[in-house]
């Protein structure tokens, strides 16, 4: 699929200039010799992500890599610059969707007015709505300098914060959530806690860095914990060679395709 996906793609004018290529050509390197970037693990993180991580750590080192712990003390406010950006880009791409143009169309003999509110109310969910709303107001005249404009400058010092991390890993290996997998609706009616779930996987997104996550063991009831392995702007190959290495550690049952045609 990625050899499919990654390069130019001429339809899209944000896509970069650069040649595709295929995962599975990527060569297997030897973990001697790495420098890995590792965090500190805090209270919030459930216990046996921790030790599934701190296993991973120990297994790296005995075979020689060099673990470089980074502070992601500054990243305490990956989430909400995450949300602020993301639900204002919400906001203005459903804009569109008013039931004429786009969009399923309801209430055909009512008012305009009637039909956009119905159009939007039956078509969107209420994580939807709720995207739609923070980002309106968040782009708003009396606001968007206070929220959008801040959001958008953190972002850029986000972005130095990990050109910083880079200049001394090769790479960085944090677990992809604090937690295990929560039951589905669980934490609906909190919509904050769930959006804690992606402290780690939103400060890669806002720096626009490759990133990939693979399984590194199980909890006591069974559900998957998961690796995020980050490396430096363009350098996805690097990604599926390290995680084609990690894959032979003990009790990190990773998958990898084989090579068709």
């Amino acid at each position: 699929m990625y050899s499919v996906i990654s390069g130019k793609d001429v339809r899209d004018s944000t896509s970069v200039h650069r040649p595709g290529f295929s995962a599975t050509d990527i060569p297997v390197p030897d973990i001697k010799g790495w420098k890995v970037g590792v965090i500190k693990m805090t209270p919030e993180i459930q216990p046996e992500v921790v030790k599934a991580y701190e296993k991973v750590l120990s297994q790296l080192k005995e075979k020689g890599a060099t673990l470089v712990e980074l502070d992601f003390s500054k990243f305490a406010f990956a989430i909400p610059i995450y949300y602020i950006i993301a639900t204002a880009e919400c906001s203005s791409n459903l804009s569109r969707f008013d039931g004429i143009r786009f969009g399923s169309r309801k209430n055909k003999t009512g008012k305009l007015e009637d039909l956009f509110a119905d159009s939007r109310t039956e078509g969107f969910g209420p994580e939807v709505k709720r995207r739609i709303l923070l980002g309106t107001f968040s782009l708003s005249a009396g606001y968007y300098d206070a929220y959008y404009g801040t959001a958008q400058k953190a972002r850029a010092l986000l972005r130095k914060e990990y050109e910083f991390f880079f200049s001394k890993t090769d790479f960085i290996l944090q677990p992809t959530s604090p937690t295990t997998a929560f039951k589905v609706g669980e934490k609906t009616k909190d919509p904050v806690q769930m959006y804690k779930a992606d402290m780690w996987t939103t400060s890669v997104n806002l720096a626009g860095l490759p990133a990939i996550s693979v399984p590194m063991g199980k909890d006591e009831k069974g559900l998957p914990i998961g690796l995020q392995i980050t490396a430096p702007h363009f350098e996805e190959g690097k990604l599926f060679g390290v995680a084609q290495s990690l894959s032979k550690l003990e009790n990190l049952n990773i998958q990898f395709p084989e090579k068709i045609g």
